[in-house]
Order: C-alpha cells, then sequence, then structure tokens
C-alpha cells in the first residue's frame, strides 16, 4: 500500500476517534507516568517500579497515535503528512537536547562521555534500542552512565510510528470494523511471548526490554483500542442506549480506579528484578493502562476530569520534554559532583536528584515554550524566520536570531569533538583491559601443574609470616598482601575479578584466572564441571560471581557439587548497584556458615564499603588500590581454610 494513497475508494469518511474532543485524562496518566520514571531513575529504592512508566507511555501513544491516523486516513491525507507532524513533534526537542547536553558532557569529561558517538549516532536514527543491545550495554545498572540511555523509548517508538501507518491504511481499507482490533491484539501476543521465550531467569533482561521485537506490546494494545472504539463510539447514533452500554457506563469508572491503583501498587513493590515483569507482568501493566485509557477518556468521566487537573495537565502536556532532560541532567550533574549513579558522596544524597530536576524542569519549559511549540504549529520553516527582511528590521529580535545561531554552532562542534573525545573507554573498562593484560602476561609464562585433589598449596614462609592488612577508613594506600604460591587456585569471576586480576596476579603466582565481562552465576556450574573434566580445575576454587545476577541456594548448591568433596571453595561477595546485592551476600554467608570445613568467605563488600575512594566512578569495579583491597580478602579467606 503506497503512503501517496489518495483514498479515493473509501467510501464516505468516518467520524473517527482521532477527530473527537480532547480526551480526557491522558494528559494526567503523562503527568503519573512521567512522574513515576523520574522518581526510578532518581531515587530508585524509594520507586523500584517505576519504571512501568514508560509501558504506560506506550500504551498511551499506540492509542493517540491510531486515532490520529484513523482522523487522517478519514480526511484522506497522505501518510506522508501524519509522518512530517510526527517530525514536526519530536525532532527539535531532540536535536536541541542532545547538542546540550553532548557539549556539557564533553566540559564535565570522564566517563559520561565513554561510547557517546554511538549513543549520538542511535539518537538521530533512532535506532538507541538496538544500538544499547549491539553493545552489550544494560539499561539496569551503573556500570557506564550512558548519557542518552533514556532514548531507547523513543526509537522503539518511532520504529513504531514508520511501519504501523502501512498497517493501519491496510486494515482501514481491507478489512471490516469489527475485526481490526484483531490484528494489533495478535500482533501484541507475539510480542509478549518473544520477551518471555528470550528472557533468562536471573540474567540481566536488557536485551528483552531494549527489542522492539519484544517490548512493542503495549504500542500494540493501545492500538487495538483505538480501532476498538472506532466502532464502539457509533453505538449512540442508532439514539438508543444498549445493555452493553449501562454496563460500560456502569462498570467503567470502578475499572479505571482500580487499574490506576493496581499500576501504582506495580510501581512501589515489583522492581526491575522481578521475573515477572518478563513473563507477562509488562503486558499486564500494558493491560491496566489500556483500561485506565478506556475508562478516562468515556464521555463525562470523572476520573478522567480528576487526572486533567491543571497541575498534573501542565506536567503531561510536557512531558515529552521532561523525559528527554530528566537522564540526561541527572547523569551530568552527578558525575560533575563526583557521585556518578546518584551514589552518595560528599555532598548530600538528595543534591544531585534535586539539582537535575530543578534543571530539568526549566529546560523543559524553555523547550516546550520557545522549540516545540512553535515548531509544531507553524513548521520547520519558522526557524529561518528570525532572518527574514521583516525581522531584519527589528534588531532586537535579530541579535536574539544571531545568539541562537552561535549557540547551535558551539553545540555542533561540542558534540562532534565529544564523540571524538568518547571512542576511549570508562575508567573500569580501562581497569578491566588491564586485567586481561595482566591474565595473558601470567599465561605467558611457564606453567605450574595443578596441584592434585586432596593437595594444598603451601604458602611461602613470606606469606605466613606477613598478616593480611585490615581495611582502613583512611585514604591512606592499602599494603598488599604478601604473595602466596597461586599454583593451586582456579578462580572463576565476572568483570570485577578482571579488574582485580594485577593485584590477584602479584599475590597468588600461578594463578589460573578465569574471568569475563558480565558472567552470569548461573554459569559456575557447568564451568567448574568442565575444568574438572578436563583435568585443569585446581585444589582451591576462588568464585567471584553475582554482579550480574542472583546467585540462588541451588547454584550454590551445584557449584558446590561440581567442585567434589577433595577441594575447598571461597566465595567473594559483591558490593554493586544492584537490586540483588542483599540477597546474594545473605545467600553466600549462610552458604559458608552451612559448609564451614570446605568454604570461606572473603568478604568484598564489608571491605570495599569502608573505602569507595577504591572504586572507579561506576563505584562497582575497583583501580589499582581497590584491586590490592581485594586481593587481601580473598588472602584472609584462604587463610582461614589453612
Amino acid at each position: 500500500m503506497s503512503p501517496h494513497t489518495r483514498f479515493t475508494d473509501l467510501g464516505p469518511a468516518p467520524a473517527p476517534v482521532g477527530a473527537r474532543r480532547h480526551l480526557a485524562g491522558l494528559d494526567g496518566m503523562r503527568a503519573l507516568a512521567v512522574i513515576a520514571v523520574i522518581a526510578y531513575h532518581y531515587t530508585p529504592a524509594g520507586m523500584p517500579g517505576g519504571f512501568i512508566g514508560v509501558d504506560v507511555f506506550f500504551v498511551i501513544s499506540g492509542f493517540l497515535i491510531t486515532s490520529l491516523l484513523i482522523g487522517s486516513i478519514g480526511r484522506r491525507e497522505q501518510l506522508r503528512t501524519f509522518w512530517m507532524r510526527r517530525a514536526r513533534r519530536l525532532l527539535p526537542a531532540l536535536v536541541v537536547l542532545v547538542l546540550v547536553c553532548s557539549t556539557a558532557a564533553l566540559l564535565v569529561g570522564g566517563d559520561v562521555l565513554a561510547g557517546i558517538g554511538s549513543q549520538i549516532a542511535g539518537a538521530f536514527t533512532f535506532s538507541s534500542n538496538w544500538v544499547y543491545v549491539a553493545l552489550d550495554q544494560s539499561y539496569f545498572t551503573a556500570d557506564a552512565p550512558q548519557l542518552f540511555r533514556n532514548l531507547w523509548s523513543l526509537a522503539v517508538e518511532e520504529q513504531f510510528y514508520l511501519v504501523w501507518p502501512l498497517l493501519v491504511l491496510a486494515l482501514l481499507t481491507r478489512m471490516p470494523r469489527r475485526g481490526r482490533a484483531i490484528v494489533p491484539l495478535v500482533l501484541a501476543g507475539l510480542s509478549v511471548a518473544a520477551m518471555a521465550l528470550l528472557y533468562t531467569p536471573g540474567g540481566d533482561p536488557s536485551r528483552v526490554y531494549y527489542g522492539t521485537d519484544t517490548h512493542f506490546f503495549g504500542l500494540a494494545l493501545g492500538a487495538a483500542l483505538a480501532l476498538a472504539l472506532d466502532r464502539a463510539d457509533r453505538w449512540d447514533l442508532y439514539g438508543q442506549e444498549t445493555t452493553g452500554q449501562r454496563l460500560t457506563r456502569r462498570w467503567a469508572p470502578t475499572i479505571g480506579i482500580v487499574s490506576l491503583v493496581a499500576l501504582a501498587g506495580y510501581a512501589v513493590f515489583v522492581p526491575d528484578s522481578s521475573p515477572l515483569n518478563y513473563d507477562g507482568g509488562l503486558m499486564l501493566v500494558s493491560v491496566l493502562a489500556a483500561a485506565l485509557i478506556w475508562s478516562v477518556t468515556r464521555p463525562g468521566s470523572l476520573l478522567g476530569r480528576t487526572l486533567d487537573m491543571r497541575p498534573l495537565r501542565a506536567i503531561g502536556v510536557r512531558s515529552y520534554g521532561l523525559y528527554l532532560w530528566h537522564w540526561p541532567v541527572f547523569v551530568l550533574v552527578a558525575a560533575a559532583v563526583g557521585t556518578a549513579g546518584g551514589v552518595a558522596g560528599a555532598v548530600s544524597p538528595w543534591f544531585v536528584p534535586l539539582t537535575a530536576l530543578a534543571i530539568s524542569a526549566v529546560a523543559t519549559w524553555l523547550s516546550y515554550r520557545f522549540i516545540e511549540t512553535p515548531v509544531r504549529h507553524n513548521g520547520f520553516r519558522m526557524l529561518l524566520r528570525p532572518f527574514t527582511r521583516a525581522s531584519r528590521e527589528r534588531p532586537v529580535l535579530l541579535a536574539a536570531a544571531c545568539g541562537a545561531s552561535v549557540l547551535v554552532v558551539l553545540g555542533v562542534v561540542g558534540t562532534s569533538a565529544a564523540a571524538v573525545e568518547g571512542t576511549k573507554g570508562t575508567a573500569a573498562q580501562q581497569q578491566i583491559e588491564a586485567g586481561q593484560r595482566a591474565i595473558e602476561r601470567a599465561r605467558q609464562l611457564k606453567p605450574t601443574p595443578p596441584a592434585s585433589p586432596g593437595t594444598t598449596a603451601t604458602p611461602s614462609a613470606t606469606a605466613s609470616a606477613a598478616p593480611t592488612p585490615a581495611p582502613t577508613s583512611s585514604n591512606d594506600p592499602i599494603v598488599a598482601p604478601a604473595p602466596r604460591d597461586g599454583s593451586g587456585i582456579t578462580a572463576i569471576g565476572d568483570s570485577v575479578m578482571l579488574a582485580s586480576a594485577p593485584a590477584l596476579v602479584q599475590a597468588f603466582p600461578g594463578i589460573d584466572i578465569d574471568a569475563v565481562v558480565s558472567r552470569s552465576p548461573r554459569d559456575a556450574p557447568a564451568l567448574i564441571t568442565q575444568k574438572a573434566q578436563a583435568g585443569t580445575l585446581r585444589h582451591t576454587v576462588l568464585i567471584g560471581l553475582g554482579t550480574n545476577g542472583y546467585l540462588g541456594t541451588g547454584t550454590l548448591d551445584r557449584v558446590l557439587a561440581a567442585v567434589g568433596p577433595d577441594r575447598d571453595v571461597v566465595f567473594v561477595n559483591i558490593y554493586a548497584d544492584r537490586p540483588w546485592q542483599g540477597e546474594v551476600d545473605g545467600d553466600l554467608a549462610a552458604f559458608v556458615a552451612a559448609h564451614p570445613a570446605t568454604t570461606a568467605l572473603a568478604d568484598w563488600h564489608d571491605a570495599i564499603a569502608q573505602r569507595l575512594d577504591l572504586l572507579g566512578p561506576d563505584h562497582i569495579h575497583p583501580g589499582g588500590q581497590g584491586g590490592i583491597l581485594y586481593a587481601s580478602c580473598v588472602a584472609k579467606a584462604l587463610d582461614r581454610l589453612d
């Protein structure tokens, strides 16, 4: 179906949903959704499920866009007109955001610049979600402060906007009205099924969260609702209320209130780490959002009028700009005060979120007043209006236009420079690369045969004589543990162990380190079994996992079974901005307490909690001195096994 179809064969134009009055309640819903998202990003402990605000946005967008398409097609407009209106609505604010925040990132420096070139490319091509998938970047961690992480949802919506109008055109011209809503419902079902099938319990769910294929069901549900209401709104043409209408009128307020309360409860009580989200929970959120839309947009809806209260409506109509600005500003402010990711430093923990919120509010108001609204009403040509002959006769207006042009040029230059500078990795990436080099150098040395089961690696005389240094809360350098023979140690870990590898190699010469970025704890039993069968598993097994997902007692039991009764195991607990940190550390402590003869715990969490200055900007991966402290924790645990 060509986007240039003239619709000459459609017959009389319908009275589409998109042609109706203002739909009450939707601005209020948008306001509540963006507030939930901001609360989730700024204070995740207070609203761990606030991320569902994005799913509410998806349903609202699917509903409104489909309603607009029904009206546009009913007025015989070409689809390119619809796409142009979308561009006028979305592009100006996005361009300004990227130019301003990229230039600010160049001034702030540090990890906020890491990978910014790919983020900028993703922002301008509406492919941010797939860029993050390709680069294996997580939405749910603070490993790297991705400046434009929040643009993933805008990318999903824009990809939907590109394809969906063509399908709507086909539905309106080729299908009877009664069956049109079935198509988006089927698509929604396929999307949620793909999310459930591709989700790995206990792992990072970013792939299924970012993916357009696995996360467009909210948009599809909103679209199905618009297509269904396009038929339902004609019932009153017969001038008589049907039984269905009476039941609807009676139950719509209750359904709306129950849906709103259920969404609020989900946002407060269901964290992003819950498997429920990816096994149908987000679909449930979308269904609740669709039910709420249906309730509040009905004529005379009291709930709709309540959600249309002036403060909520004011936030709702500006929700797009507020969503755009809140995350990049938060990252920049956090980096500027040395508290990347919002982790408390020398300032109050409320300083970063409150400052970011104030700046975001001002930026949103300026964007809406001077950029979004003028372009939406007058088109892109209005950007050149200050340079017309009439405007040149007004010096103040011309000076303002010239000043704005200079700022745009500076923004372009700053953004380009930031993209070039951003080719360097984060501090954590650099430390991880140093660890990989240390492991490679150690492997190139003459290998030491693994100790056979039932024997222990003999500590050197120096190691037995020198005590392992205790953690200190001062800023003094950490004293490295005395070297001891590491030929009897097999170490299996993730990126935290990898960043600590230079210190581990120095502290335990001959140690065999197998650590990779983003390793799931659930991989440990199979990996240990593989090494045991190959005859490379040594007497003492050091496990440093849990940063990337839950360990769980089941996994720990399988680890111990794979290690066997003749070997010892040292577990390293975690310190990370992860929802599962407490559960992982608790499970490890309980497991070691239950198996004191063959296991020991290296208490990395308590040791590094006293010396956060030894962590990188992500507050997860240790730097050089932090790696030494990591090795010291391992040495103390080994002492308890001797």
